[in-house]
């Protein structure tokens, strides 16, 4: 995982691959990693038209290697990444 991509493959708890669309990145200084938010590409909208937005946590090495995305285990670090995701979403909305 690198910053600015717009694609990653992921792959899912039942070994699939699943090609998803980023959304966007950030970093956290007060969890010193970053995040990104995507969704699979392809992916069935629900009933009220919304994408199931997944986030993962990933820690750039300092090689230019990709990141290993990780799982959020926090309430915490959950709280602020919903905050960045409502703030994302309003400003696509205004524009």
């Amino acid at each position: 995982m690198e910053h600015g991509e717009k694609q990653i493959t992921v792959i899912d708890e039942n070994g699939n691959e699943q090609l998803c669309e980023v959304l966007f990145t950030f970093n956290s200084d007060e969890f010193e990693k970053s995040y990104v938010l995507y969704f699979p590409i392809g992916a069935e909208e629900d009933d009220n038209e919304e994408i199931e937005i997944h986030a993962s946590s990933f820690l750039p090495k300092e090689d230019g290697e990709d990141g290993e995305l990780e799982p959020i285990e926090s309430d915490e670090e959950w709280e602020m990444i919903e905050e960045m995701l409502n703030t994302f979403l309003d400003d696509e909305e205004q524009e």
